[in-house]
């Protein structure tokens, strides 16, 4: 069989690209190996899918750390507003939530997904599910089309690769895009997880002391060898039984992992700010007066107000002050002791969970082979490229969606285009 354009993967990037290419008039074919599309995007954004984030094109790219200046030319031409008006063109009621994040009104992923499918049938893409690709077919520089593993032979002069990364494998994503890359010639960069819970062999995590404790409104930064903060993020996190997590934790875990590649280190402090909007000299001064208001009260119970009860002991314990002084017997250097360890709670982090349960796959086809305007490859005529195959990753709060649909728009109307 012959078609204009075969796209490999039914994910969010392929499926757009199946719709971009369709809109144009080709006749395509998308191939998934699984009996289900859509599977990641269907239990994104805990369910209820993200699917953009409304902040402004600077703004959103710099939510886009791995390469996200690569996107320039793709988020003009399909970015965050255009993602709203097409799902709301579909009839997909949107609404804004914290931070730009975009969700379905009715907050089910599942609406999301078959309005997707439901238009990429619409259109009259033909849909081969259970058909895992074996390799991509390659003649002098230019895409012949691809051989299934059934040995069922598609030709084409276009192809899309949409085959995501390596995270989250259970949904179909177990990186079988990279070997394709790789046999046309392409480099796939250091592929590692982000937006991924990190782990910590600190006596506290061990133990459990604070498993389960959630700090809000905090700000957790990550040093480098030489003492200073490569990057700081405000939110909430979570001790774990194995480290940490939670929103601010999974954002710092990609500065954490390069960092653990540098110069072999075995490990990374993290600091946690526990009153960001505080100096250290006010902190002093209000947690003081605090306890100056209640002269007779022990201190363990005057920090009530301002702490989580189970990080009392531990930081009183660190401070060197006993949990029943009161206002009259506090040592000053030892207070001042516990204001710098409230303004910067050590962590030191060892590593983080694996690629597979990572939410992002950091790495992939190297960018400098791509063009960033229509998302062919450089090498080999025909070939495109979208979503988390390459080496672009982001921050969880619909960027990496955003990164997909837009570079899947871009590959399936150049790939029609041709």
């Amino acid at each position: 069989m012959t078609y204009d354009v075969i796209v490999i993967g039914g994910g969010s990037a392929g499926l757009m690209a199946s719709i971009a290419a369709s809109r144009q008039g080709a006749k395509v074919l998308l191939l998934d190996k699984g009996d289900k599309l859509g599977r990641k995007l269907g239990i994104s954004g805990g369910g209820r899918c993200n699917v953009t984030n409304n902040k402004d094109m600077d703004d959103l790219i710099k939510h886009i750390p791995g390469n996200g200046r690569f996107l320039y030319s793709a988020l003009t031409q399909f970015g965050n507003r255009h993602i709203i008006d097409f799902f709301e063109g579909l009839g997909i009621r949107l609404k804004e939530e914290d931070n730009g994040r975009m969700f379905p009104v009715s907050d089910k992923a599942k609406t999301v997904v078959d309005a997707l499918i439901g238009q990429v049938r619409k259109q009259g893409v033909e849909i081969r599910m259970s058909s895992p690709v074996k390799r991509v077919l390659y003649q002098d520089g230019s895409v012949q089309g691809v051989l299934l593993h059934s040995g069922e032979k598609m030709n084409s002069r276009a192809v899309v690769i949409a085959s995501g990364g390596c995270s989250v494998p259970h949904t179909g994503s177990t990186g079988d895009g990279y070997a394709w890359a790789e046999a046309g010639g392409h480099t796939i960069t250091q592929l590692f997880p982000t937006e991924v819970p990190l782990t910590s062999k600190e006596a506290f995590i061990r133990s459990r002391e604070l498993q389960g404790l959630s700090l809000r409104e905090v700000t957790l930064s990550v040093w480098n060898a030489k003492g200073k903060v490569v990057i700081s993020h405000r939110g909430d996190m979570l001790f774990t039984h194995f480290g940490l997590s939670g929103p601010i934790a999974l954002r710092c875990s990609q500065f954490v992992v390069k960092e653990l590649a540098k110069t072999e280190r075995r490990e990374v402090l993290l600091t946690v700010d526990l009153f960001p909007d505080l100096s250290m000299d006010d902190l002093y001064k209000e947690s003081m007066a605090l306890a100056k208001a209640d002269a007779k009260k022990a201190i363990k119970n005057v920090l009530k107000p301002l702490l989580s009860e189970r990080l009392i002991p531990m930081l009183l314990e660190r401070s060197g002050l006993d949990d029943q002084l009161t206002y009259d017997n506090i040592p000053k250097q030892k207070w001042l002791d516990l204001c710098k360890l409230m303004k910067a709670f050590p962590v030191h982090i060892h590593g983080t969970l694996s690629i597979e349960e990572a939410f992002v796959t950091g790495g992939g086809v190297h960018l400098k082979e791509i063009d960033p305007s229509t998302m062919q490859s450089k090498l080999v005529n025909g070939l495109y490229f979208c979503g988390e195959v390459l080496d672009i990753h982001g921050y969880t709060g619909g960027y990496n969606i955003t990164a997909a649909f837009s570079t899947g728009y871009m590959a399936g109307l150049s790939a029609a285009q041709q």
